[in-house]
């Protein structure tokens, strides 16, 4: 199975449309976090991650986790998540997203109702952090990274060998749940729905001009209460959240075509090529005009 590009079309909800193959439903990804940003999402399958190279933060929900070389995370069905890069450098990601019959099988099956089902339902298990300081853990990232080669090179019977290794991770992670776990509130709960639909219309209108009202209208709520929910779930306000997806989406541009930039400035929602540039090199860490430059020569 070949790699699958890091694009990830979502819905008005912001699920993610990407679909796999219904036999063998598993994706396989190499993501370079310094081309291909990766906006606020979620999806039915369960996915697994291991840092390759460099450092991000992976924010699962309001949670937020440091990760650097070596390290991983296993995020659990339909939670928001993201990840950004931490040095704007070279951070890539080996990443799979699979659907949990692969390893459950059918719903009245031991290992759906034994599980899978509990893992699936639990709302206090968002994702765990893997570390390779902890036995348990060194030996879950081991065999995500022994999933992601079999897939990549696809040995003969690696199909077998990818569900028994995700299996062991499944294994892995629900005998190590802590027993007493922090539920979240229903409020929580409503939060992550409604920044769903908030998201989405900014990935949706960015190039637009857009305000806090809009976003607080697509979910049906008050300017006061959006800026509640952005800054209890994500940590900052939508209009800052606007400007870093516009720089992401620039970034891209300016990484993958030979578009002008202040043409790439104008089409990312930016009207004056000065703010474009400043906002650009705070958040990226150099001006347009480097960073296409630097991604020229690693290409």
């Amino acid at each position: 199975m070949a790699l699958l590009p890091c694009d990830i079309p979502v819905d008005k909800h912001g699920r993610e449309l990407k679909s796999h193959d219904t036999a063998f439903p598993i994706g396989c990804y190499l993501d370079n976090l310094t081309v291909d940003a990766v906006p606020w999402h979620w999806h039915n399958e369960l996915e697994a991650v291991i840092i390759a190279e460099g450092s991000c933060t992976f924010f699962v929900d309001s949670e937020k986790y440091i990760l650097k070389k070596g390290d991983g995370i296993f995020v659990n069905s339909n939670f928001l998540h993201t990840v950004l890069d931490n040095d704007c450098i070279n951070c890539q990601l080996h990443s799979i997203t699979f659907h949990p019959r692969l390893v459950g099988g059918s719903l009245d099956s031991v290992f759906w109702q034994k599980y899978l089902q509990p893992l699936l339902t639990d709302p206090s298990f968002r994702c765990i952090f893997l570390s390779q300081r902890i036995a348990w853990q060194k030996e879950a990232l081991e065999v995500i990274e022994a999933a992601w080669q079999s897939v990549v090179f696809e040995p003969s019977g690696y199909e077998f060998r990818v569900r028994s290794f995700l299996s062991h991770l499944i294994w892995l992670s629900v005998s190590h749940r802590p027993v007493v776990q922090s539920v979240p509130s229903e409020k929580s709960l409503r939060d992550g729905e409604r920044i769903k639909i908030m998201l989405q219309y900014i990935h949706d209108h960015y190039a637009e001009e857009i305000n806090t009202c809009q976003i607080a209208g697509s979910a049906m709520i008050s300017a006061s209460e959006c800026l509640r929910c952005f800054r209890s779930t994500i940590g900052i306000t939508p209009i800052k959240y606007v400007k870093q997806y516009r720089i992401q989406q620039a970034a891209k541009l300016l990484a993958t075509t030979t578009q002008k930039i202040i043409s790439i400035g104008t089409l990312c929602g930016f009207q004056e090529m000065s703010y474009f540039a400043r906002s650009f090199k705070a958040q990226m860490g150099c001006l347009p005009t480097e960073y296409r430059k630097r991604m020229s020569s690693k290409s």
